[in-house]
């Protein structure tokens, strides 16, 4: 039986396609991020700190049992003009992961990476200041931001990159990474190669288990892919 349509159902329909972003995985974590970094550029210096140390996943957090660090570390970035700086950056490499992968994958990826790292972190930490190669206050040390989950998603770009230049892209931010550990020396720095190697294995995984994307990049997307690109290497060596 045919049901008729009036014009305005059709408007409706229409509208609510028009205000239904591509990517709401995208836009409700910058919205979650701008709202968080607007509170915290008002805070005072002693405020904030407070909140940073807090939301860290550092070791004595973790230790204490404190594991909603895992979440809320992602939605502090300790230093407010790098925030704002980098949040355009990470809505296009957030953006293009979920375009490629869908919501749920980027999400799984950027979680993967994010909490996956820091524990391999702090558990290299752990075992670091039991033999005193480190000292005992790095178990207090700031750790907060978005970097890990942002390489992760690096990593998993291998998933819909080109055939041919898979291996190129895996191995030049993985020589990257490395680089990164090697000029700056510090678990930060170690995290980000994790990371990306965490996210690499999940987009190789995701190749053997799933078709590839194999539609060419539109001018958007690669676009999107250049900015990535432009925040990878911040976070590596900035």
């Amino acid at each position: 039986m045919a049901v008729a349509t009036t014009a305005d159902d059709r408007a409706t329909v229409v509208g609510s396609r028009w205000w239904r972003p591509r990517v709401p995985a995208t836009v409700g974590y910058l919205a979650a991020l701008v709202l968080v970094t607007s509170i915290f550029s008002v805070l005072s210096d002693s405020a904030q700190s407070n909140v940073v140390l807090h939301a860290s996943t550092n070791l004595h957090n973790l230790l204490q049992g404190r594991i909603v660090t895992l979440l809320s570390s992602a939605l502090v970035i300790g230093d407010v003009g790098v925030a704002w700086l980098i949040m355009p950056m990470l809505a296009c490499l957030l953006a293009l992961a979920e375009l490629r992968f869908g919501a749920l994958h980027m999400v799984r990826v950027f979680l993967a990476g994010h909490i996956g790292a820091t524990l391999l972190v702090a558990a290299g930490l752990w075992v670091a200041i039991e033999f005193d190669w480190v000292p005992a206050s790095v178990r207090w040390s700031e750790d907060v931001g978005i970097s890990y989950g942002a390489m992760a998603l690096i990593g998993a770009l291998v998933f819909v990159v080109p055939r041919r230049s898979r291996i190129p892209w895996a191995t030049g931010w993985f020589a990257a990474a490395v680089g990164g550990v090697l000029l700056g020396q510090t678990f930060t720095n170690v995290g980000h190669l994790l990371a990306f190697c965490i996210g690499s294995a999940v987009g190789y995984g995701m190749i053997r288990t799933k078709d590839p994307v194999t539609r060419p990049f539109t001018k958007v997307e690669l676009a999107l892919l250049a900015t990535s690109a432009v925040l990878a290497g911040a976070v590596l060596f900035g």
